[in-house]
């Protein structure tokens, strides 16, 4: 088998970049690319150099041995062909279940092994050791990594995940430029290039789609026909069947999930919430402080009190910093909101609507960046249990600003003005202006920079090299590789990729369509198409115009779930608001039948969504199954493991032997 495995083509899937420059030949045995490239060989890797225009790319592949040794050191967790996650052994290799595609290893696990990998290049000698880099001396001192060394003194540029062109070929044919199958999406080859938290992404958007015909074609009928005086009938039902609609999907989602979780083996246990596998470092960030452990002694009640009052202050702590984001949006950002709603209430021209649009999209972009700043670092004196509660709690505040921004402008016209052609004009606006800077954020400007960076390199190559006259061209894939942007999110890089405007992006369309619903019932059919376009536009994105993002191996979509809850919540009290509007046009607001029956339907709506998710269960029956015959046989086997040891005697207790007695028992000696 392992025979079989060397035979592969090798793969290099990470780069390391450094300075290009002409090293002298006394100097290569001291030269601290030199040394860092053996290094990387002795640790198992396979090295490729290739030289670009100004720097150097040193790509690294892992064979799979390699990355088996890497994994047992690690102590990974992978899934058996019993569905038990057990600690991974070179030895029994057999025994572990292979991903879709044959790999033993999924991107995520390869990629913690390559992170291990490259900073174990540690100096093991007990003295310093003098390199040299153009002329200047650094020490490398005993246990330190050579990497970090190195990046520390600006000589490695970047390190970086790399396309598989065979791979990335086959996604862009059967997925990006796929324009046949609207919907349909090759999930289970997108998790294994991208992983889980992108290939979940995906496979929530298309079913957000196929599921988003049923209120598009129900819009769509509601904007062509006119009902006349049924419309007091017909937009109750239409408001009734969406928000139906909505909860039912999320339950459907839910099972979705776990089905995904299942066919990938994404055996989480309890103690990892939103499917997470915590790395030894986010573990140690789930127990309170070392001195609270060491200060209790054998004191078991102060032990618990310690552990209560950490608790409960990292609670206080989170509801301290809400409370802050809270305030300031209601004291900062509340004003600005109003005013712009007031100034566009105001305007008569539409033209100058459009521009004040326009120009309020651009200004809130430098709230977010400042709320988000300050968000992140309300987030650093939080107790958050691991990496990815951060980014859950970060997740929470920053949509509170996008909220804000979003919602209250078109409050301001439901609620007060009671102006139905106004609010439709501004919801159409609103979602065609931020389609469009959308669409800019994401493709156009990475694009944009990309093409700048390579229009800059070719010209400061020409500078340099005055007498040519030659086009200069870019002979490696792997320089343009790097000189294309970053999957990295808008907000905050350390806890958040580019899925946190991915999602944001159909979060706060979620909610624009759903809140008013009853005031524009097109926008699910306008929402429909934006969607299909998104799925293509975001794979052209991960294939083409970025980089290979840095896998992350979440089961769900995490706090989003909630987000979407939230605002199916929040839809039931505005449309039933909009259609008392609809209903009582003079504004008398007098609890008569038509009002009262508006009450009732929203309290009972209410109740549905609570109920449904006793009435659709969140796991498939053939998940729950599975589940149960894995437990059973895992159970079987550590059965008759411990029959074994117990027969074992000496060998198994080390000298605690049982012995019979006259009466059939046993006793120990």
């Amino acid at each position: 088998m392992n025979g079989v495995e060397e035979e592969d083509p090798i793969v290099y899937e990470i780069a390391v970049v450094v300075p290009r420059r002409n090293l002298k030949l006394e100097n290569e045995g001291y030269d601290c690319v030199e040394v860092l490239v053996n290094e990387f060989r002795n640790v198992g890797f396979v090295v490729e150099r290739v030289f670009g225009l100004h720097d150097e790319f040193i790509k690294l592949a892992a064979p799979l041995e390699t990355l088996g040794r890497v994994a047992a050191g690690l102590n990974m967790k992978k899934t058996t062909h019993i569905g038990v996650d057990l600690q991974f052994e070179w030895e029994e290799i057999e025994a572990f279940v292979r991903q879709s595609d044959g790999s033993l290893f999924s991107w995520c696990e390869r990629f913690q092994c390559y992170r291990h990998l490259i900073h174990e290049t540690v100096n093991k000698k007990n003295s310093d050791i003098t390199l040299k880099f153009d002329g200047k001396e650094i020490q490398w001192e005993p246990g330190e990594s050579l990497l970090q060394r190195l990046e520390l003194e600006g000589i490695v540029k970047q390190v970086f995940p790399l396309h598989d062109e065979t791979k990335r070929k086959k996604l862009l044919r059967s997925w990006a430029l796929n324009w046949w199958d609207v919907t349909t999406q090759p999930i289970d080859e997108i998790n294994v290039y991208f992983g889980t938290k992108i290939a979940v992404y995906f496979a929530f958007l298309g079913m957000y789609t196929r599921w988003m015909i049923f209120p598009a074609a129900f819009g769509l009928i509601l904007q062509l026909v006119d009902f006349g005086s049924l419309k007091l009938l017909v937009f109750p039902a239409f408001f009734i069947s969406i928000v139906l609609w909505a909860v039912l999907f999320f339950q459907f989602w839910k099972r979705k999930n776990s089905a995904l979780s299942a066919r990938w083996h994404l055996n989480f246990s309890s103690g990892t919430s939103h499917g997470y596998k915590l790395s030894g470092s986010e573990w140690n960030c789930l127990q309170p402080p070392m001195e609270l452990v060491k200060d209790s002694g054998i004191d078991k009640t102060k032990e618990k009190e310690d552990f209560q009052r950490y608790e409960w202050f990292g609670y206080l702590r989170r509801c301290r910093n809400d409370a802050i984001v809270i305030l300031s949006i209601i004291c900062l950002q509340l004003p600005f909101e109003l005013a712009y709603a007031h100034l566009y209430e105001v305007i008569k021209s539409d033209i100058m609507k459009f521009g004040l649009t326009a120009v309020y999209l651009l200004v809130i972009q430098y709230f977010t960046k400042i709320g988000g700043k300050l968000s992140i670092r309300l987030i650093k004196h939080e107790n958050n249990e691991s990496t990815e509660y951060q980014a859950d709690s970060l997740v929470y505040k920053v949509f509170g600003l996008y909220f804000m921004q979003s919602y209250i402008g078109v409050f301001y016209h439901a609620l007060l003005h009671r102006n139905l052609m106004t609010l439709r004009q501004v919801l159409i606006q609103r979602m065609i202006l931020y389609e469009v800077f959308e669409n800019l954020l994401e493709n156009s400007l990475p694009y944009l920079k990309y093409s700048y960076k390579k229009f800059r390199a070719v010209r400061n190559k020409k500078k340099r090299e005055k007498g040519s006259t030659g086009k200069i061209q870019f002979a490696t894939r792997v320089e343009k590789e790097y000189m294309k942007p970053t999957y990295s999110a808008s907000i905050c890089e350390e806890l958040e990729d580019g899925l946190f405007d991915d999602f944001l992006e159909l979060a706060l369309q979620f909610g624009m369509i759903m809140m008013f619903a009853c005031a524009f019932p097109l926008a699910f059919a306008f929402s429909a198409l934006s969607n299909i376009a998104e799925m293509r536009t975001d794979a052209l994105k991960l294939l083409v115009i970025l980089r290979r993002p840095v896998p992350r191996a979440a089961a769900t979509i995490g706090a989003w779930l909630n987000i979407f809850q939230f605002l199916i919540l929040m839809s039931i009290c505005t449309n039933s608001a909009l259609l008392v509007w609809l209903y009582d046009q003079e504004g008398k607001w007098k609890i008569e039948p038509g009002l009262a029956a508006i009450l009732v339907m929203e309290h009972v709506l209410l109740l549905i969504k609570f109920g449904f998710s006793r009435f659709v269960p969140e796991e498939p029956a053939w998940v729950r199954a599975k589940r149960m015959k894995n437990a059973t046989q895992a159970q079987a086997m550590c059965s008759k493991q411990l029959l074994r040891s117990i027969s074992g005697g000496d060998k198994a207790f080390g000298g605690y032997t049982p012995r019979k007695t006259s009466y059939g028992t046993n006793k120990t000696d």
